[in-house]
Formats: structure tokens, sequence, C-alpha cells
């Protein structure tokens, strides 16, 4: 078999940036190509003089110290990455801006400007280190979107000390299996958050999960929800009481470059945990650039990416970027159809929120509910918009920059990963023209290519594996506690560059699309199939919200396609139609063979498709893995029992 996958997906509609846009961007297409170009040629020179513009406590001795497949960025350098979020900004007069708008589900909301959140911050380091947390412990949060949330990471990055933020939908086995692998004595959790009106009891489930991790000497717990918890005396701990007895005064902690940050765990793996390793220097270099440059980023901004600190994504853009670069954030706690589908437009008109960055799956889940919900907000505040999570589906990207964006709004796809770090693909919006569906050019640094498994270059539309050829600073370092791990799913599959699973293909433009997992990619009568070619095809007629497609079985093609449909509302899809239609679009080959018409998808609370139960569900097999941090657990019951067209 082949590791090149079929192009048959066209995309002819381009959208140059408008002229407005333009105008006030930091960058032209001539001078993000003399800065890429120098990233490649003069890393040291280009990465270094980057770094300079944060503060350091003493200065790196080598920019890059590459021992394959180890990186070691700004090698001798100390600094703290908390200090260079707040300190730095408040000394510099910013004191009173807004750093963090939040609104909870209930309606509450809290600001705080940049010389509060650095008040907290202190106090909150000052409590850790009471409880006897230093540099290098692990520290897990468990926690709703809440402003502690962001408070609690930044004191951990303060004193050195490393977080791990588990998503505050997962089980208590995944809290305990992630409590577990990083050892970690301290876990940070609340009463509970809300979710669709409701309170989810998180305090309950950490208190299973601790009775299963010995490391763990103490529990503070934030008092969100006001619902009744039982303390556990000598463990458990109220964060506001904790915080009023610590001092005010706390000077950031001086520390190597290489020091760890944070520990990330994958989702969706049904094995051990994969904690991916970031480090200080190198990721705060990494977020702070790609804040400042991919969003064109203004000092009125008001920047809203609506992912979960559980996830990398709100790492990156809730908390370090934005903050690293003295933007105002805005975090909002709840689910975006409560108390109903206006919810998110309602908050765009209430705090003037000009960048939207959210996810394809979100998308598609609002243009399912028509256009006239938007149409009732005043959404002109927005001037940029802005996608991440998987790639998303050209028909749903024009949805995005016409009704939420009213056709002036430039709209950037992004291509990265948990990994990764930072943004490693996307168009920047002032500078380059847009292509639905495609994620764009490389960022400062990245050399992407697309190769074939012994490594050689594929040329223009030629579909096959995604890798970056040389490292960057915002990539990770390790799996924790596993590095044969790291070395192996990481630089193991392909000689000498990095690969961690997408298939991909470039055209002339040098325009990358992302085609989705290369474990997603069905064969069909030897032929290699994205699955999000399909997908887009489907979503793409006039009566398909959403789409998932998957590959089962069959004796005589090898794999034969399922496709899982959501209708737009107020419509009812023509299987007949449905598959000419596809056929139409992208040939025979991917017209699906079996078509389910669901009510919803199998997804987990950050909006990612859970496949593996679809193609459970299509070859007819019992379903096996965890379902706990599904959404709604009760769709694949559902689904099992739709009927098949």
């Amino acid at each position: 078999m082949t590791d090149q996958i079929d192009n048959v997906l066209h995309e002819n509609r381009v959208f140059a940036p408008s002229a407005e846009f333009a105008a006030t961007s930091s960058l032209t297409a001539a001078e993000y190509q003399i800065r890429y170009d120098r990233s490649l040629q003069d890393p040291n020179g280009f990465w270094g003089e980057v770094a300079a513009d944060l503060t350091w406590m003493k200065p790196w001795e080598q920019v890059l110290d590459w021992q394959e497949p180890h990186a070691q960025w700004f090698a001798g350098g100390q600094t703290n990455i908390a200090f260079n979020a707040l300190d730095r900004h408040v000394a510099q007069g910013l004191g009173k801006k807004r750093a963090l708008i939040w609104e909870g589900e209930d309606g509450e909301i809290r600001t705080l400007t940049y010389s509060e959140l650095l008040a907290e911050v202190k106090r909150a380091a000052n409590a850790l280190t009471a409880l006897g947390v230093v540099a290098g412990d692990r520290v897990t949060l468990y926690l709703p979107l809440i402003p502690e949330a962001a408070i609690a990471m930044l004191a951990c990055a303060r004193i050195g000390a490393v977080h791990s933020v588990v998503f505050g939908g997962f089980s208590v086995g995944a809290l305990a299996d992630r409590i577990n692998d990083a050892q970690s004595k301290l876990l940070i959790t609340a009463d509970a958050g809300y979710r669709r009106g409701q309170p989810v009891n998180l305090k309950a489930n950490a208190d299973e999960a601790a009775a299963r991790t010995p490391t763990l000497e103490h529990v503070l717990v934030v008092r969100r929800a006001g619902t009744p918890v039982t303390l556990q005396e000598g463990r458990d701990l109220w964060w506001h009481d904790t915080l009023a007895a610590a001092d005010a005064e706390h000077e950031a902690a001086a520390l190597d470059a290489e020091h760890p940050l944070f520990v990330l765990y994958t989702s969706g793996s049904t094995g051990k945990p994969k904690g991916v390793l970031h480090t200080t220097g190198g990721y705060m270099v990494g977020t702070y650039l790609t804040t400042k440059t991919v969003f064109d980023l203004k000092p009125d901004d008001v920047f809203w990416c609506t992912a979960d600190i559980g996830w990398v994504t709100g790492h990156s853009y809730t908390v370090y970027g934005p903050l690293l670069n003295g933007a105002t954030v805005l975090m909002y706690e709840g689910a975006p159809n409560h108390p109903d589908w206006g919810r998110f437009w309602q908050i765009i008109q209430k705090h003037g929120v000009t960048i939207l960055y959210t996810a394809p799956t979100a998308i598609r889940a609002f243009m399912r509910q028509g256009d006239a919900i938007p149409a009732a907000y005043d959404l002109s505040s927005l001037r940029l918009l802005g996608s991440v999570g998987e790639p998303i589906n050209p028909e749903a990207w024009m949805w995005y920059r016409r009704v939420i964006g009213g056709d002036r709004c430039p709209v950037i796809d992004t291509w990265w990963q948990t990994e990764t770090g930072a943004i490693m693909l996307t168009t920047l919006p002032g500078a380059h023209p847009a292509k639905p569906g495609t994620a764009g050019l490389p960022m400062y640094g990245i050399d992407a290519a697309i190769v074939n498994r012994e490594g050689e270059e594929l040329g223009p539309d030629e579909g096959g594996l995604l890798v970056i050829r040389k490292p960057w600073p915002s990539m990770l370092r390790t799996v924790y506690g596993d590095d044969d791990r790291y070395r192996k799913a990481y630089w193991g599959e392909i000689p000498h560059v990095y690969f961690a699973g997408d298939g991909a293909r470039k055209d002339a433009d040098g325009y990358i699309t992302v085609m989705g997992r290369v474990d997603d990619v069905l064969s069909v009568s030897g032929h290699r199939l994205g699955t999000m070619e399909i997908e887009s095809a489907l979503v793409a007629h006039p009566s398909v919200a959403e789409a998932a497609v998957v590959g089962k079985p069959d004796d005589l093609k090898g794999e034969c396609v399922v496709a899982f449909v959501l209708p737009q509302a107020g419509q009812t899809v023509d299987p007949v139609s449905l598959r000419a239609y596809v056929v139409s679009q992208i040939g025979a080959l991917a017209r699906p063979d079996a078509i389910y018409i669901a009510d919803a998808l199998p997804k987990t609370r950050s909006g990612k498709i859970m496949r593996r139960f679809l193609r459970q569900i299509a070859a007819g097999r019992k379903i096996e893995g965890d379902t706990s941090t599904l959404e709604d657990p009760g769709v694949l019951e559902r689904l099992a029992a739709t009927a098949v067209v």
C-alpha cells in the first residue's frame, strides 16, 4: 500500500485581504517571506531577536542545542513566563488594562486588570509554597473554566511547579491515571462547575481519584457553585481561605529556559496516558510570537479563544500567548447553547469581542441552527475569525466568513498540535489570500514538507505525510517519564523528521491542506481517501449540517465508505441525491455505501469527534473504550439503533 493520499477535492475560491484590513496589518506578504526565509537560514539570529522582546533574568548562552531528537532552546538562559505575562506589563504602565474578562454560564461577570491578576497570582504562588510545593513538583488542575484556572497555572509557572491540567469533563479514572503518571503532590479542583445550567460535581470526582493516588498530599478547593462538599481534614483546604492567609508579595523564580513548564495528556488514548512535556523558554517565545503575528494583534483587541484550558489551545491561546502580549482575554465557562444557541453571539455583542478563535465542530453546530440566530446580534466588533482543532471544511469556512464575519472579517485556519505547542501553519490575515479549507503557509521557523514513508518530498497536490524537518522553540521535549515513547512516536516513523500522524497536500502556491489523521484515511479499491475531503463534500450539500466518515471492512473494496450525517435544521436528507452529489463532487470512489442519518455525533466536550466509536458502530461491533469523556454518552446507543440507508 502506498502512503500517498489521493487528492479528490478541488477548491478554487480565493479571498484576498480587504484593503481596510491590509491597511492596518502589521505584515505584508513580502515582509513575511523575508522573515520566513531568514528564520530557516539564520534560526539563531531570528529566534534570538524574538526572544529579546521578553525579559530574561539571565541571558542565554546558545539559542539552539539540537541533539536529535532532543532540543534545548535558549540554553543557559533564565526567565519566568508568569513574570513576562504579568509583572512586565504592570512595570510598563499597563496595570489598569483589563487582562481577563470572565463570564460564567449563570451570567456572573468578573474582570481582572493586569495589576489585579498579578496580585492574585502572587498570593496563589505563596499559598502553593506554604503547602510545600517547590520547583519541579507536579500540580494537577481539575477545574471549570474560571479565572482561578488561569491564576493557578500562572502561580505554578511563577514558582517553577509543573502544572498538569486535566479537563473538567474527564472521568474519575482518567483523572486518577493522570495524577499517578505525573506523581502530583497537589490537586486543585472546585466544588462544581456549570454545564447547561446544572452543576457538575468536580469535588466528588476528585475525592474518588484522590483515593487512588498515593502521591497527593493536599487538595485545594475553589468555591464556584456553592454546592455542599466534604473536606477531608489534613488534606483538603478551601482556595479562598488559603489565599487570604498568604503573603501579598512574591518574587518570580528565575528558571532555566529548559525548566519543565507543564505536562498535558493527549486525549483519546486507549492505553497509558501520554504526557506531552513542554518547557519554559521555547514555549514562551513560540506562543508570544504566534499570538502577536497570526492574529495581527492590536492593543485594544478583546481576544476570545473558546477552548477550555484543559486542552493545549486553552493553554497557548487563552492564557499564555495573549497575556504575554498584554492582550485582553475573554473566558466563558459554559456551553455554547445555554440557555440557547445565541449565547456566543450575545457574549460577543456584550463584551465587544474583536477576535474569535473556535473549533470547526462548533461552527458546524451553529450552521445547523440557521442564519437567523446570529443575525439577531450585533457582531460588528469582530475583525478576525480563527479556526482550530481539526481541518475546517470549505462550506463551514464560507458560512463562518459570511454569517459571523459579515463577509468582511478574514478567516484563518490554523494547524498545530498539543505536541507542537503553538501554531505551525496558517494564512496570515493581512498578508496572504485565504483559501477555504486550507490551513495555509508555515509560520516562522517551521520547515514543513509533504513526504512519503521514505521521507522523499512529494510534488504539488500529491497527498502524503506532513512532517517538520527542523526543530522549533515551542516543540515538546519528551513524553513525561517515557523518552523511548517520545522517540518512537514522533521521530521513529520517518528518518530525521517530526511526524505526528497527519496527512496533507501542498498546492502550487505552497499552501498546505491537512487531510486528516493518517489513521483515518480510507483504503477503497486501492485508493487512499482522506476523510476530511469526503466529509467536506457531504457538508457542501444543502441538506447536511455536519458529517463524519469512517471505513468499514469490505471483502471486495478493502474498505467501504460509511457516512454519519446530521441534517440542516428543517431539512430532510435524501440518500439518493446525497450519494449522487458526492460522486459529482469528488468521484464514484467516495460514494457512501451506508449513510446513518443522525441527531448527534459522539464528541468530547472540546468538540472532537470520536471516530473510533463510529468505526465500531459501522462494523456492527460492541462499543469498547472509555465513553465517559463524551459530551452525550447516550448518542452511541441512538446511533447504533439508527436505520442505515
